[in-house]
């Protein structure tokens, strides 16, 4: 009973108050174990160790709540959208899952604010928040459950923060559009990444994008999935002006 109130004592301190109070905001519901929501929210640069010497940071949860946040939109678009085909829902799941967008939500929500991280400046760190955002539904899942997680999703978050009509008629995943793209014109692409450094402050990749053995887009950033998306914009947007050009001049 002792602990049960020294607990509370410090959940409701400092802080640690004002993060509960906007968990039970955000999510509708009030957390019961704090300590889960706030691993969720540190980043891998600004690890800590725990007293039996474990590494804490919120790539577990990451990995878990990709996987749960994954189910749920897939199922929200099979039910929202019953007459459109697979090749549409995967597109939209796709655009309602990458970092970039997750990231937004992170701003919108105001989630943020409460990410821990020491990376510099130098360093692409947008998929920080994204990766935030995806432990922070693990968190859920095992403090809740699944149909607690599904709720936070749908109801929380895509009904409060997404435009659905908008992510439908804007498509940012450049490397598909590339990939589809070389299908069309039958165009050989080559992706190749590698990693250029890595430490404490994280990894660092670059994507470079070979068309017809002619280099056409090179890009840098802190997963090999962000990389490849700089890389393939900016060829993208080259096959694209080109085209636009020769369309013009006929």
């Amino acid at each position: 009973m002792i602990r049960y109130f020294l607990q509370r004592i410090r959940l409701f301190s400092g802080n640690r108050k004002e993060f509960y109070l906007f968990l039970k905001s955000l999510l509708g519901f009030k957390p019961g174990n704090i300590k889960l929501y706030e691993t969720a929210l540190i980043h891998r640069s600004a690890s800590e160790t725990n007293s039996r010497g474990y590494i804490i940071n919120n790539e577990r949860l990451e990995y878990l709540g990709d996987a749960i946040l994954g189910a749920v939109i897939a199922e929200f678009l099979y039910n929202r959208f019953p007459h459109r085909d697979e090749g549409f829902m995967t597109q939209m799941r796709s655009k309602l899952v990458n970092r970039s967008f997750l990231t937004q939500l992170t701003y919108q929500t105001g989630l943020y604010s409460y990410v821990r991280s020491n990376t510099n400046g130098n360093i692409p760190n947008s998929h920080i928040y994204g990766d935030a955002f995806e432990a922070l539904i693990g968190a859920v899942y095992l403090d809740k459950g699944y149909y607690a997680a599904r709720r936070v999703i749908v109801k929380r978050v895509i009904n409060r923060f997404v435009d659905l009509d908008e992510i439908e008629m804007h498509d940012a995943n450049f490397k598909s559009q590339l990939i589809e793209w070389g299908q069309k014109y039958k165009k050989q692409i080559n992706f190749e990444t590698t990693e250029e450094s890595s430490g404490t402050k994280g990894p660092l990749f670059m994507a470079v994008i070979e068309i017809e053995n002619e280099i056409m887009g090179k890009g840098y950033g802190s997963s090999k999935k962000d990389a490849q998306q700089k890389a393939a914009k900016e060829a993208f947007q080259k096959v694209s002006s080109a085209g636009e050009q020769k369309n013009s001049e006929a």
